[in-house]
């Protein structure tokens, strides 16, 4: 480990060297690569150059030890000790997590999509819950959201919901929220207080740049109509909503938010790349099968991963057992202990896996 570290610590120092080089500051893409490989590495080497001074502070305590000091020097040196180890053996954790390989899309943009599931009206209410959940979660990270798709219902619902989040680390936070979310509350219009089970499913998609997946136009199918609002009513004179159809798999894409063509066009193109990418992706995990599976769960969206249970004020999830009693909180954004837990255990099951 120790070799690996000064290696990496080494790598950063050339590239503290290359962000003041004039060559790179006046290339401002190859300034852009090198900063991001700079901030990369910028957590574990503070925490390297930590344990360093740590393991030299207990090397100096232990050498004044040796020199037998007087009673109440040796008493503050044994409590001291016994801090640094501590302190030691925390990095060391720290250290051996931050040295897993990590997912190639964590550092990416994300599209998240958000569709009622069973339970009608209660399960689109419960659709837009979710979305306000990860607006609010997102917020608070500084991360920016865009509305890319949406279908509505007159409830205030929605039957489906897709909108991005940009911003660092985005998808190593969110990609835990895939899965079947299951809502147990007394619905509004339920006149004999009965408690009723809906259901949304998520899907959280790294969002794919152009130089990863190349989509040849003859592949495409371009459709526009008139955009339309509730109920079917038109909402736009002009036919600026459009429909995508990526002809080899079939897949269809629909953007009507938008007044602009161009602009429906364009995000219609975001979530389509976004879609391959994870089909593409999916089918190299299958082939890798159990060497791929270190994530909590199996990642199948099919799964029920979690249950918000009203009337309990409880969130559960089922991948780890968790339950919290503060499911107001946390529908208002406050999600960090959920994914910080989820993070734990996935960690913890890739260090076994490594031995």
């Amino acid at each position: 480990m120790q070799s690996r570290l000064d290696e990496i610590e080494k790598r950063y120092i050339d590239l503290e060297a290359e962000l003041s080089n004039p060559e790179v500051l006046t290339d401002q893409e190859k300034l852009k690569n090198v900063a991001k490989a700079h901030a990369n590495l910028e957590e574990i080497v503070t925490k390297y150059r930590q344990y360093k001074g740590i393991e030299s502070d207990i090397e100096e305590a232990e050498e004044m030890q040796k020199a037998g000091p007087d009673e109440e020097l040796a008493e503050f040196l044994d409590s001291e000790l016994e801090r640094l180890r501590t302190d030691e053996a925390r990095l060391e954790d720290e250290l051996k997590i931050l040295l897993l390989p990590k997912d190639p899309n964590d550092d990416k943009d994300v599209i998240v999509e958000i569709r009622g599931g069973t339970g009608g009206d209660e399960a689109a209410l419960f659709a837009a819950d979710l979305m306000r959940m990860y607006m609010r979660y997102a917020e608070q990270n500084g991360w920016q959201t865009e509305i890319m798709s949406s279908s509505p219902t007159d409830l205030g619902g929605f039957k489906e919901v897709i909108f991005s989040v940009q911003g660092r680390g985005a998808y190593s936070r969110l990609k835990y929220e895939s899965g079947v979310h299951r809502v147990q509350r007394i619905p509004d219009t339920e006149a004999s207080g009965r408690i009723h089970t809906s259901t949304a499913t998520v899907a959280v998609l790294p969002e794919a740049e152009e130089v990863e997946l190349e989509i040849k136009p003859d592949d495409l199918r371009v459709d526009v109509f008139r955009s339309t609002g509730h109920g079917g009513q038109s909402v736009n004179t002009t036919d600026s909503a459009v429909r995508i159809t990526h002809i080899p798999t079939g897949m269809v894409v629909t953007c009507q938010d938008e007044k602009s063509q161009l602009k429906n066009r364009e995000k219609a193109l975001r979530v389509l790349r976004a879609r391959l990418l994870d089909e593409l992706e999916s089918e190299q995990k299958a082939e890798l099968d159990e060497a791929r599976r270190v994530q909590v769960g199996s990642g199948e969206r099919s799964e029920r991963i979690r249950t918000y249970n009203y009337p309990q004020n409880r969130l559960t999830d089922h991948r780890i057992n968790l339950t919290l009693y503060r499911l107001g909180e946390i529908l208002e954004g406050n999600i960090d202990e959920v994914i910080d837990a989820l993070m734990a255990v996935e960690q913890s099951e890739r260090l076994k896996k490594i031995g």
